[in-house]
């Protein structure tokens, strides 16, 4: 029988990526079935109601926990660990502050450290609140003159294009919202793979499909300047591409930037328009990588007709032919797999990353695809990135004669071992007559490392590539026993 512990801790703030975070790695603890750490904001405590908690009078300053585990042993253990882990978090912001108060607004944070003309001072602000917050804070930091990454997703795209235009007027680039991924002058935020540098940056409409493109690269020998996301509403007729014209023209304007990528799904025609002119006004060299529901990337080099090839595995050819570096061969992993008699079943996309998986579509032309990224499947928990459960329930639904297709990525903030976590529930799946194809999205140098985790999902059974598209078109042709 099922025991639930609810408690409220008033006035304990801690942003929306670590109690990620922690909301994972209690759900990892053995006999917890469920747990939610974030702040008691209305969208969270009606997840929470909806998940059967009873829960008590919480205002949205405050810390909400409901965790359901199998027994009063495996919940005090969980609320043990909380402890632990929360009071690491405290840890760590004081000494980030060294040891000082911490400031109360994004501008009095900004000045911290800045002499008085100003040197030392930062210049770049990471949100990551509840959405319904993280206008006032991002707007906080443009008016402080910061460029400001915007990690907090469900922000009303009506705040996106007012933050931007203000950006605009004032100089600083924004980040999101919704923004997953970026890299920095070298330093990654949010979802971000260890890429060694080099002359290629990046503008991205897409977290996944930047991370794919430059962990290719980043295989191929070839590293970035920049990753600059700009979030997924960015090339909207709302938005009008505001933080993709600057980024763009801030990479032109970086001397150690060579060529530029831009990945996204296709713009809104009139936002389109505007950024193919400014590309070509540009003095660096630009890919185009553009990928939709039901259409093929266009790869475009210097702001040509295009007409490529169509998936972001062409899309990073493409950069390295422009750079005069050699195509390798994408690695791979094929596990054996049971010959089929034909298209007797159906390709199952089951995936975290919403580019991957619209690519993957794309590529196979066929199958059922989830995204287990997409807002409604995050609210209240862990991003499968991090929390492999829903795919593991979802797999283990996959019915004897379909075929299998997920991602794995790796990197900073990721699961620190995503295999250990996926390989049960491969191992089951190809042991009831379910290939399974995995798309492993990573470097060389990503604490998770690459190779330990291709041969430890191969172990388990999965045939594995470090091409999405590559695992897409080889699903499709297991089943069309084609292999």
């Amino acid at each position: 029988m099922s025991a639930d512990l609810v408690r409220v801790r008033p006035g304990v703030y801690h942003d929306s990526v670590s109690l990620m975070r922690v909301s994972g790695a209690l759900s990892a603890l053995p006999g917890i079935e469920v747990a939610v750490v974030a702040m008691a904001t209305e969208l969270n405590l009606g997840l929470a109601a909806g998940l059967g908690f009873a829960l008590p009078e919480a205002g949205q300053g405050d810390l909400l926990v409901a965790l359901r585990g199998a027994g009063p042993d495996d919940l005090e253990t969980a609320r043990a660990e909380l402890d632990r882990l929360l009071t690491d978090l405290t840890v760590r912001t004081v000494q980030g502050g060294g040891g000082e108060r911490p400031a109360r607004t994004v501008r009095s944070a900004a000045l911290r450290g800045a002499g008085e003309s100003g040197e030392g001072a930062a210049t770049l602000a990471l949100v990551s609140v509840p959405g319904p917050y993280a206008f006032a804070e991002a707007m906080d930091a443009i008016e402080a003159g910061l460029s400001v990454m915007i990690f907090s997703d469900n922000v009303p795209v009506e705040q996106e294009a007012l933050l931007k235009r203000r950006a605009a007027e004032l100089g600083p680039l924004v980040m999101g919202p919704d923004c997953g991924t970026a890299v920095v002058c070298g330093a990654g935020l949010g979802f971000a793979n260890v890429l060694r540098p080099g002359p290629v940056g990046v503008v991205a409409a897409s977290g996944t499909g930047a991370q794919q493109v430059t962990c290719l690269l980043d295989l191929a020998g070839v590293g970035v300047s920049h990753v600059l996301g700009v979030g997924g509403r960015d090339l909207s007729a709302e938005v009008a591409g505001l933080s993709t014209l600057r980024a763009l023209a801030a990479l032109d304007a970086d001397p150690s930037t060579e060529l530029i990528v831009l990945v996204s799904k296709p713009p809104a025609p009139e936002t389109g328009l505007a950024v193919r002119r400014a590309t070509r006004a540009l003095s660096t060299p630009v890919v185009t990588a553009l990928l939709g529901s039901g259409c093929d990337l266009d790869c475009d080099l210097d702001g040509g007709s295009g007409g490529g090839p169509g998936d972001l595995t062409h899309a990073a050819e493409a950069v390295l032919r422009a750079l005069g570096v050699p195509v390798p061969v994408w690695p791979s992993w094929p596990a054996p797999v049971s010959p089929r008699a034909g298209p007797a079943g159906t390709l199952r996309g089951v995936y975290s990353g919403g580019t991957l998986c619209a690519e993957a579509r794309t590529v196979a032309g066929t199958g059922e695809f989830t995204d287990f990224g997409d807002d409604v499947y995050t609210r209240g928990r862990a991003h499968p990135m991090i929390d492999p459960s829903l795919r593991l329930e979802a797999l283990a639904r996959v019915p004897a004669g379909d075929v299998a297709l997920l991602d794995v990525v790796l990197g900073h903030a990721a699961d620190p071992d995503p295999a250990a976590g996926l390989a049960s529930g491969i191992a089951s799946a190809v042991a009831r007559g379910v290939p399974v194809v995995v798309a492993l999205v990573g470097s060389r140098d990503d604490p998770q490392g690459l190779t330990a985790q291709a041969e430890a999902l191969r172990a388990a059974g999965a045939s594995v590539f470090v091409s999405n598209a590559h695992a897409a078109g080889y699903a499709a042709a297991l089943l069309a026993g084609a292999r």
